[in-house]
C-alpha cells in the first residue's frame, strides 16, 4: 500500500532528499557535464569562441607522450601510496592500541598517547607548506645533506628531486609522511572499535601481537582499509600541490610530471582549455575506475558484505 503523502512526509522529501540531490545535480553533475562538453571544443579559456572538434582533443592526449607519463606517474602513485601509508599506519594502530605488555589487559604501548599526537602533527600542516619544507631540505645544500654528512655518509650536495631516480621515491616519502598520522588515528578509532572480549580471548589462546593483528584486527577493520585506500587513491591521482610545490617543473625527465599539473600548465600557460578539460575528464574517469576496482577487489578478498549474506 503506498504512503499517504502528508504535509509532514512531504516536506521531509524535499529537505532532506530533494534539496540535497539539487545541490550535488548543481555543483557536481553540472560542472562535470560542462566539462565534457568542454573537453570536444578548441575553446581558449579566454574567448567565447569556441568550434566542436568531437573526439579530437582525446585522440591528441593519446598520442602525447608528456601526457602518457603523467598518466603512468599517476598510476604508480595510486599504487605505492596507499599501500605503504596504510601499511605504517596499521603497524603504528597496533603499537599504540594492542603492542603493549603480553600479560594483564590489552594495551598499547607506554607512551602511546605521546606517540598519538607526534605522529598526527603532519596532518595539520597544509599540503603546500609541507612541500615547500621539503623541497629547501632536498636541496643539494639543504638539511638532509647535511644530516648525511654529520654521520659521515657524502653525498655530494645531491640533488633529491633534481635526478630521475630519485625524484619519484623522495615525492612519494613526503606525501606518505604528511597523511600516515591521519590514517593512523582513523585506525586506532577502527579498532578501539573492536570489543575488548575479542582481543582477551585471542590472547587467552595464545595469540601474540603480530596473530592478533592479521586475524582479528585486519578482518574487522576491512572497510576502515578499503575507504582509507580509496581516499589515498584519490589523492595519489591527483597530488597537484605536492608535486608543485616540490617540482613545478615536473621533474628531470618528467619523472614527477602528474596529469593535473599537465592540466594546469595545459590550461593557464598554454591556453588550451578544451585539451584541458579533455584531461580533466580522463582524470575523472581514472579515478572512479579506480574506486570501483578497489571496492571490487576488497570485495573478493573479503567475501560479500553482511547486507548481501542475509
Amino acid at each position: 500500500m503506498p504512503r499517504k503523502l502528508t504535509l509532514d512526509y512531504v516536506s521531509f522529501l524535499l529537505v532532506f532528499l530533494g534539496l540535497p540531490l539539487a545541490i550535488f545535480l548543481i555543483f557536481v553533475i553540472s560542472p562535470f557535464l560542462q566539462a565534457v562538453y568542454y573537453s570536444m571544443t578548441n575553446w581558449t579559456g579566454f574567448s567565447p569562441a569556441m568550434d566542436f572538434v568531437a573526439l579530437d582533443n582525446f585522440v591528441r592526449l593519446f598520442q602525447d607522450s608528456s601526457f602518457l607519463q603523467a598518466m603512468g606517474n599517476n598510476i604508480v602513485l595510486a599504487i605505492v601510496v596507499p599501500l605503504i601509508t596504510i601499511a605504517i599506519a596499521l603497524v603504528f594502530a597496533s603499537m599504540i592500541t594492542v603492542g603493549g605488555a603480553s600479560h594483564g589487559q590489552v594495551r598499547g604501548l607506554k607512551g602511546s598517547s605521546f606517540y598519538r599526537v607526534i605522529s598526527f602533527f603532519p596532518y595539520v600542516i597544509p599540503a603546500i607548506v609541507i612541500a615547500i619544507l621539503w623541497n629547501m631540505i632536498y636541496q643539494p645544500n639543504g638539511l638532509l645533506n647535511g644530516l648525511l654528512a654529520l654521520v659521515g655518509l657524502n653525498t655530494n650536495e645531491f640533488s633529491w628531486l633534481g635526478d630521475e631516480r630519485t625524484a619519484m621515491g623522495s615525492t612519494i616519502f613526503v606525501i606518505v609522511w604528511s597523511m600516515v598520522g591521519f590514517y593512523m588515528v582513523l585506525f586506532v578509532a577502527a579498532i578501539k572499535g573492536i570489543p575488548a572480549e575479542t582481543l582477551e580471548a585471542a590472547r587467552i589462546d595464545g595469540a601474540g601481537r603480530f596473530r592478533t593483528v592479521v586475524s582479528i584486527l585486519l578482518p574487522q577493520m576491512r572497510d576502515n582499509v578499503q575507504t582509507a585506500y580509496i581516499y589515498l587513491g584519490i589523492l595519489a591521482l591527483d597530488a597537484f600541490v605536492y608535486m608543485a610545490g616540490l617540482n613545478a617543473t615536473g621533474g628531470p625527465g618528467n619523472s614527477t610530471l602528474v596529469m593535473s599539473q599537465y592540466l594546469f600548465r595545459t590550461a593557464f600557460e598554454k591556453g588550451q582549455f578544451g585539451l584541458a578539460s579533455a584531461m580533466g575528464v580522463v582524470l575523472a574517469v581514472v579515478t572512479l575506475a579506480f574506486a570501483a576496482l578497489v571496492i571490487g577487489v576488497f570485495r573478493l578478498l573479503g567475501g560479500k558484505d553482511d547486507g548481501d549474506r542475509a
